[in-house]
Parts: C-alpha cells; sequence; structure tokens
C-alpha cells in the first residue's frame, strides 16, 4: 500500500513545535505587554506578574514551591547552574567527588569535565543493558568525599527511566553515614509531559526543565532548587531571579513555559498511552519485516522512544533515505549529529561500535498517526532492500 504523506516527523526527542495555545499566550508579551519586568510602572509590572504567573505553573506540575523555581535558558544552563553552581564554590576541600551515570546527556558531562580539570574527581555509575543504573555500582561510588551526584530522569537516546528517589534514598543514607551533605541533582528534561515529575517524591535537591521538549519555544527552561539549598550563579549584573540568574527575563518565552507545561500536564495520560501504542506497532512491524533488527530503547522506558539498528547498515544511509521520503529522524542524539563517533549511551549500554554506528532514533508525539507508522515501515524496508543490494 502506498501512503500519500508529504511530512512526517519523528524526532520530537530533539524538539517539538510551539503549541497554538501556548503561542496565543506569548503574543501579547512582545507587542502590547513588553514591559521590562524590573521596572515600577503599570507596563512593567504586567510582565512581573505575568512570569510570576508561570512560576506558579511550573511548580504546581512538579509539586514545589513558586520560590524553588529559577527561570534558565533551557536543559543546558539549567544542567550547569546546578552543577557549577553548588561545585564551584568549593567550600570543603573534603568533599571533591562528583557522581554521574555513563549515559547522561552532554550539558552534563562536559560541566562535570570541566570542574574535574580544576581538581574534582569524577566517578561514572555504570548501567545494564536495559539502559538501568547498576544499583549496587552506584552505591559502591559513593563516599565521605561524594559532594554531588547527578542521574537523569529519563534518557533522550533509549529513554530508560531511572528510580531516582531509590537512587536518592541511598544517598541520603550514606548522608548519615558520613555526616555530610551530598547534593542530587536529576536532569527531567525528556520527562515532563511523559511521565509524572514529582520533586518531593522524587526527594531530589536540583531538577532541570527545558521548555523545547513539550511544545514551549526554544531558549527557555527552569531549575528546580529545593529552598534550603544556594547556588552560585553563573551570570552576574541585574541580580534577576532573586540573585540566581542575572538579565533580563524572556518574559513571552516564559509565559509559554508556564501554558505549555501545563497543557502537558493535562494530556501526560493520553501522550504515554498514544505513543506506546504508536511504538509498539513500530516495533512489532518492523521485526516482522526485518526479523535482523536490533532494539536498543528500554522496554519499560519513555513510551514515545524507539532507537533501532540494522546490522551491517549504517545509520546515515537510512536517515537519509528516510528524509528523501518526507521522514525525519535522528541518529543518537539530536545534539552530537555533527559527530561520527557511536553514541556514548550505547556502548554503556554494552552495545559494540558497528551497532551503535548504525543506531536510529524515532521519538512520537500525540500528532502522529497509525498511518504514519504504516508509511515508516514501508519505507524503511524499501530502503532496506536498496542498501542490502
Amino acid at each position: 500500500m502506498t501512503f500519500e504523506i508529504d511530512q512526517v516527523y519523528c524526532d520530537n526527542a530533539a524538539t517539538t513545535p510551539v503549541n497554538s495555545e501556548v503561542l496565543d499566550e506569548m503574543l501579547p508579551f512582545y507587542t502590547k505587554s513588553f514591559g521590562n519586568p524590573s521596572g515600577l510602572y503599570m507596563l512593567s509590572q504586567d510582565s512581573k506578574a505575568a512570569i510570576e504567573f508561570a512560576r506558579d505553573k511550573i511548580a504546581k506540575v512538579i509539586n514545589c514551591e513558586s520560590s524553588e523555581i529559577i527561570f534558565t535558558s533551557g536543559g543546558t544552563e539549567s544542567n550547569n547552574l546546578a552543577i557549577k553552581g553548588l561545585c564551584l564554590p568549593v567550600k570543603n576541600n573534603s568533599q571533591n567527588e562528583i557522581i554521574i551515570s555513563t549515559i547522561e546527556h552532554h550539558a552534563v558531562i562536559h560541566p562535570a569535565e570541566q570542574l574535574k580539570k580544576i581538581g574534582y574527581e569524577l566517578k561514572y555509575s555504570n548501567v545494564n543493558d536495559e539502559g538501568m543504573i547498576d544499583i549496587q555500582n552506584f552505591e559502591n561510588l559513593i563516599t565521605d568525599k561524594t559532594k554531588f551526584v547527578s542521574i537523569m530522569l529519563a534518557n533522550n537516546e533509549i529513554g530508560s527511566i531511572q528510580n531516582i528517589s531509590n537512587l536518592v534514598q541511598i544517598v541520603r543514607e550514606k548522608e548519615k553515614e558520613f555526616k555530610n551533605k551530598i547534593y542530587f541533582h536529576t536532569d527531567a528534561v525528556q520527562a515532563i509531559g511523559k511521565i509524572n515529575v514529582d520533586v518531593k517524591s522524587l526527594g531530589v535537591d536540583l531538577l532541570s526543565i527545558s521548555g523545547h521538549k513539550f511544545n514551549a519555544p526554544k531558549g527557555v527552561g527552569a531549575l528546580y532548587v529545593k529552598e534550603d539549598i544556594v547556588v552560585e550563579p553563573l551570570l552576574d549584573g541585574g541580580g534577576q531571579e532573586r540573585q540566581n540568574r542575572s538579565g533580563t527575563e524572556n518574559v513571552p518565552s516564559i509565559v509559554g513555559l508556564g501554558k505549555a507545561i501545563e497543557i502537558a500536564e493535562k494530556n501526560r495520560e493520553n501522550f504515554f498511552s498514544h505513543t506506546k501504542l504508536l511504538s509498539e506497532k513500530f516495533i512489532n512491524d518492523l521485526k516482522n519485516f526485518i526479523p535482523e533488527v536490533v532494539i536498543h530503547s528500554s522496554s519499560n522506558g519513555l513510551p514515545n522512544i524507539v532507537n533501532f539498528s540494522i546490522p551491517n547498515i549504517q545509520g546515515e544511509p537510512i536517515l537519509i533515505g528516510l528524509d528523501f521520503k518526507g521522514i525525519m529522524a535522528s541518529s543518537g542524539s539530536a545534539c552530537s549529529t555533527a559527530s561520527v563517533e557511536p553514541s556514548h549511551v550505547l556502548l554503556a549500554k554494552g552495545v559494540n561500535d558497528k551497532l551503535a554506528l548504525g543506531s536510529v532514533r524515532l521519538s512520537f508525539s500525540l500528532t502522529n498517526k497509525i498511518e504514519e507508522i504504516e508509511y515508516i515501515i514501508e519505507s524503511l524496508v524499501e530502503i532496506y532492500k536498496e542498501l542490502i543490494n
């Protein structure tokens, strides 16, 4: 069967389009309500009120106080502020260890590596073949010198969802044993709108959010910081965001972030069931037509992410073939598409170099349809037949 489909977007883990309701809510703050939130007159106070309204919406979704939300430019800045904001002020030289997982996003890995250059010891917590943290290995890494732990809630390449509350409990027991505070941060960029994200249930000290992963604009995000924790700002200036993040606030995008997270939470259960249906159909059909396919995504992970390789076929020609047919997908992480190196996430879970280099990731949303899955499968089979001849 041939489908008349012009374009199929299946790279939602990389970015998402701005929701029309979100855009409508943002537009007045570009034109009519354009005031600088730091001003005293009414126009500025309108902007200030809009920021606080958005802050309240985010706090409600993740179950925290609005005062615990710091607006940032996105996930990368939130991760950097969490890591450097707590580890750069060296107040206790006896605590000089950082623990991260082997499957973190580069926005966590690279700041941690920078801190390694100034004297921190960087430790990597291993994962199993499902991309889940090896609990015994994790526990063994924690010592009386551990200061900071960062383990992502949901992985952007394979979708594995960590039991963060369990890992936090292990850290809290170690705190009691060593009588030292150990900060726990989680990158929840991929989790918002897909699974329940409750900072009190998770028990974390800090949590990162990025708007463009759930239909808010690019360039806006947030960092949850538990009320009794003080982070050193990365940006100094006018003292916005309660001295935590100087710079005139991006009011329209912050308004968009608040609206988008509200919509994402409302649609969360529908998103989960719909994308799970799409992913299961895709995997089952792909296995039927190409039995040798290897699925890398976690079986109990995020429902919208499917990561696979076809042995002896590179990922790039598959992606090019899909693009010719109007299908947009990615290879591993969208943030490293210029690299020819195999995905560090797949290598960490035991995938060999050749298969890792051939990986393709599809990530679905509520707007994707069953008919599109059938079209993608049809296209993949055609591409596969061309590539093996």
